[in-house]
């Protein structure tokens, strides 16, 4: 088990100066937007940050608990609803869809902080809207989040995206951007050391920390997932992941081994880690175009099993 040591591990130091500050001379913004790579702790900076500005206003109330809950009633958070969820009934897999990218924020959502901010605040002198993955606003919820952006309000928002290209211009320049850096190799390694708690982690000659790290891409959050897949792993599993793999029935065994087990967010995480150690020895191109289409195609969550099957044995005949 991989424990995290210490509860900061997410937050983004250089990030947290420029939001104390903000906090301490009360400067607000009307908007900002928290714009980074997924995985460098925006959800959790800014619900940071909202408490913190909370607190300014009624420090005796219980804000840290209240907002973790989401039952305070001068927040209000919007988050992504599947498209195919208005269209079918409770047994649809919510968790399926959201995997297969049919996600969106609709218009009714918006209309929703309309009427959120047409109430007088109760226990703050601001209200705050934080809205999840704001990149994935449809067109019609996009214009009407811009008229409310320009209009007088007591209320601030927070946006948060990993894709500031789909976001309105007009948008954009109504707020004010938090940008949220990737972590360096050097930071990584220290979280790994300083923050994890790895003395269970199988590190070997298959896997190196220098492994680990490369396969973060800057992101502390996905170093924490990338340690917990490869952690999870048989033996069995991780002695057939060490070297591109020859044998057609050992690639279908896997293939149908890894689909059955894993969700597709811990898929891909394996292939960012099998994508690391096979570079490291092999330093084959080829090999890392064919991985990255199968991360594509994963996260498409067009038939896993058949995916990984596919990709290994495209692998298999290559000249390694």
């Amino acid at each position: 088990m991989i424990e995290v040591k210490k509860n900061n591990f997410f937050l983004n130091e250089e990030v947290n100066t420029i939001l104390k500050n903000i906090i301490k001379n009360k400067s607000f913004a009307n908007g900002y937007i928290f714009y980074g790579a997924e995985g460098l702790g925006k959800k959790q900076t800014a619900l940071q940050f909202i408490k913190e500005i909370f607190k300014q206003s009624s420090p005796s109330e219980n804000i840290e608990e209240r907002i973790t809950n989401n039952n305070h009633p001068d927040f209000l958070i919007i988050k992504p609803d599947s498209l195919l969820a208005t269209k079918s009934s409770g047994s649809l897999d919510l968790e399926k869809t959201k995997k297969s990218g049919y996600e969106v924020i609709k218009i009714a959502q918006i209309r929703n902080i309309k009427t959120f901010l047409s109430q007088k605040s109760i226990n703050s002198e601001k209200k705050i809207v934080l809205i999840i993955d704001a990149h994935l606003l449809n067109e019609a919820a996009s214009n009407c989040l811009l008229k409310t952006l320009e209009e007088p309000s007591n209320g601030i928002f927070i946006l948060l995206t990993s894709k500031l290209n789909l976001l309105l211009d007009t948008i954009i320049s109504r707020c004010q951007i938090v940008r949220f850096r990737s972590f360096s190799s050097e930071q990584i390694k220290s979280i790994l050391k300083e923050y994890l708690d790895t003395s269970n982690l199988k590190i070997n000659t298959k896997l190196k920390f220098e492994d680990l790290i490369n396969s973060a891409n800057g992101s502390p959050n996905q170093l924490l997932k990338n340690v917990e897949v490869w952690n999870d792993f048989s033996d069995e599993i991780i002695s057939k992941l060490d070297y591109p793999i020859k044998s057609s029935l050992e690639i279908l065994e896997i293939s149908k081994s890894i689909s059955d087990n894993l969700e597709i967010s811990q898929q891909i995480c394996l292939v960012n880690l099998i994508q690391t150690i096979w570079w490291r020895k092999t330093k084959n191109v080829s090999l890392v175009k064919k991985l990255e289409n199968l991360k594509y195609l994963l996260r498409k969550n067009i038939q896993p099993r058949l995916a990984w099957e596919i990709a290994f044995l495209k692998i298999s005949i290559e000249d390694i």
